[in-house]
């Protein structure tokens, strides 16, 4: 996620500069090619770019909408996560009471396995969202746990079934009472919602015509304005090309950068800052020491 109020100019040239290079190519190209050839045979009407103008930025502020609402769903989505989690953390401790010793500790192993596995479901969630094989999800489960969910297809699923029994367990021991078993089974319900809105919007491809179309339509206007224009400015037309393309071109790849929100990108969604903020929360509420360091930012200008 950019955190950056302001983007160095190296940045964006670093970014763009294969679009402006390709842009002068282009326009230059239309221009020599019209100027030598076409208009001997057809003068092309200034009615092409200015209807195919407006079209296309509606076009083109319909895709960036779209590919915003995905991102900040998945913002909300990971946001609401951070919250149920404290809330687990808070129930699995507080919740749950013991009378006897020998009871009393195991119910405080129980609790430290219980919040640790809530741990290693977020990772495995955020490693399936980016495609990752990692699996730093391991260190917070038992062997004969990591083993037996590892042989799952759907990890982070398979580490909230043996949630689910643990809480069967508690219930069972008499460690809760009806209440409050059925409000943590309701924050365990909220997980599998959280999960399965994420794999929403990573299993959701956006439709690849959109974006195809979209950039032919962005070419065809920078070809029209530079034949137009040809008629008008002389030479200055490459310019006006390359201006007029460049703003197109850069809004539109603006969109496509925030399209799929939990790709490992500084435009995605933070999610090793959230996951390891969650981390620290839920081992502070423990009472764990060591506690790892905040996800730091990449030069004050984003944050995985």
């Amino acid at each position: 996620m950019i955190i950056a109020k302001n983007i160095p100019i190296s940045k964006v040239i670093s970014g763009t500069w294969l679009s402006l290079m390709w842009l002068v190519l282009v326009c230059t190209a239309s221009y020599l090619f019209y100027v030598y050839f076409l208009n001997r045979y057809v003068i092309v009407p200034s009615l092409v770019p200015s209807i195919l103008g407006p079209a296309l930025a509606f076009f083109i502020g319909f895709n960036n909408n779209q590919a915003y609402d995905r991102w900040w769903e998945a913002r909300k989505i990971w946001g609401a996560l951070v919250n149920d989690s404290r809330s687990w953390a808070r129930q699995v401790i507080y919740y749950t009471s013991a009378n006897s010793s020998e009871e009393i500790n195991e119910l405080r192993k129980l609790r430290r396995s219980t919040i640790y596995r809530h741990i290693a479901f977020l990772y495995a969630l955020k490693e399936n969202l980016r495609g990752s094989d990692e699996k730093s999800f391991k260190k917070f489960l038992k062997p004969k746990e990591y083993e037996l969910v590892n042989s799952n297809s759907n990890i982070h699923n398979a580490i909230l079934n043996q949630q689910s029994n643990d809480l069967e367990y508690l219930a069972k021991k008499q460690w809760i009472d009806g209440f409050r078993f059925v409000e943590m089974n309701k924050t365990l319900t909220r997980f599998c919602d959280h999960m399965g809105m994420s794999e929403r919007i990573k299993n959701t491809v956006f439709p690849s015509t959109y974006i195809f179309y979209t950039k032919t339509f962005i070419w065809f206007l920078i070809v029209s304005i530079t034949f137009v224009s040809s008629d008008l400015v002389g030479t200055w037309s490459i310019l006006i090309g390359v201006f007029v393309g460049y703003i197109f071109l850069v809004t539109h790849k603006v969109g496509l950068t925030i399209l799929n929100p939990f790709e490992a990108a500084p435009s995605g969604v933070s999610l090793d800052q959230i996951t390891r903020t969650i981390e620290i929360n839920l081992l502070e509420t423990l009472g764990e020491k060591d506690i790892p360091e905040p996800t730091q930012n990449v030069n004050n200008e984003y944050i995985m």
